[in-house]
């Protein structure tokens, strides 16, 4: 693991700061698991550009009316402050109920944690069992000078009507999006930013999924990893 990275992080919110002792699951290029670091460290460029690579995930959250919600992430964040994105996305954590890998058990109770965490979504709300997977990307997005992503993401979607209440630490606002609705404002954005995540997966995989959420089981490629990293 690369030696933890001296910086002063008094410039930043209390409560970010904290989040970011909690241990990511790092990985290989393959998503085996090869050991664990906090994510402040797995966050650096500076391990970044070494090859730190851990594990997340991004829940795609659709409601009754096959709108998707987006989240735009709060200005109090480490990492891509104020840009829109997809429902929810963070990590699994290095805990025993988190890396349990059998049908991505792990990755689902941590994205159930997140959504509850983020938005206030109960659990019973999004029940593990009602997340449908159906693959994962690598990537590596730079944020500023000092932060980035280096990940493999797990794909979650789920449909389902939920009740809101958002952690202002964690969101600023949020909005349901038709697909064509999403489409205009992807080719209008006006002063709108989005994640580089979000517009990777939406860009090449999100637009055909929505076009078909009553048949999911045809994309699913759970042994897939697909490499939108040069």
């Amino acid at each position: 693991m690369p030696p933890t990275v001296a910086l002063n992080l008094d410039q930043y919110d209390d409560e970010q700061v904290r989040l970011m002792e909690e241990m990511c699951i790092v990985i290989d290029r393959n998503d085996r698991k090869i050991g664990a670091d906090t994510k402040k460290n797995c966050h650096l460029m500076e391990n970044i550009n070494k090859g730190l690579l851990h594990r997340a995930f991004s829940v795609f959250l659709f409601n009754s009316e096959n709108k998707l919600l987006l989240q735009q992430r709060s200005l109090d964040k480490i990492t891509f402050p104020d840009l829109w994105t997809n429902s929810c996305c963070s990590h699994p954590l290095n805990t025993a109920l988190e890396l349990e890998e059998t049908e991505q058990w792990g990755v689902r109770r941590a994205a159930q944690r997140k959504l509850q965490h983020e938005l206030g979504i109960k659990p019973e709300q999004v029940p593990l069992e009602k997340f449908v997977f159906l693959t994962r990307i690598h990537y590596l997005a730079p944020s500023d000078g000092t932060w980035g992503e280096h990940e493999v993401d797990y794909i979650l979607i789920i449909r389902t009507d939920v009740d809101l209440e958002v952690n202002p630490n964690e969101v600023k606002a949020v909005q349901y999006f038709s697909l064509d609705e999403l489409k205009a404002k992807f080719k209008n954005p006006g002063d709108w930013k989005f994640t580089p995540w979000f517009k990777l997966i939406s860009e090449n995989l999100l637009f055909t999924w929505w076009q078909n959420l009553d048949n999911l089981t045809q994309f699913k490629e759970v042994d897939m990893i697909h490499k939108l990293v040069s």
